[in-house]
């Protein structure tokens, strides 16, 4: 058995099930050739990542990565997307959590580390070609 819960999760299948209406209302649009179907079969499709996202920011997706087998179950909400998860595009995207130190900023990751600036061993940037 895998040791993964393959994103069994109420954001995933909700996400499916929307983006699965807004691509058959595209398609029937297409067949029929009625611009109004093919623009709400867009604007659904559209709507299935937001509503995915939102799902996943609330704690209704999963981290990746392997979770515990208790987490498993689409009925168990994860309170770690409060915070963030690790290395995760939609997390960055909504301002949380910290991608390999690349989140958001605060004030102690602001604060320079090691000493004044100039100190020895370190050299300003010089544009190609400046002279020095």
């Amino acid at each position: 058995m895998s040791q993964y819960d393959e994103g069994h999760t109420l954001a995933g299948w909700i996400g499916v099930a929307v983006a699965t209406v807004g691509c058959s209302v595209l398609g029937a649009g297409i067949c029929i050739h009625s611009a109004a179907l093919i623009v709400a079969g867009l604007a659904v499709t559209v709507a299935s990542v937001l509503v995915t996202w939102t799902l996943h920011l609330t704690g209704w997706g999963k981290p990746s990565g392997i979770r515990p087998r208790d987490q498993w179950g689409m009925r168990v909400r994860d309170l770690s997307a409060l915070e963030g998860h690790p290395d995760c595009w939609g997390c960055r995207l909504a301002g949380r959590g910290s991608g390999r130190g690349r989140g958001r900023r605060t004030a102690e990751s602001e604060a320079p580390v090691g000493g004044a600036a100039g100190a020895a061993g370190e050299r300003e940037p010089v544009a190609v070609g400046a002279e020095r």
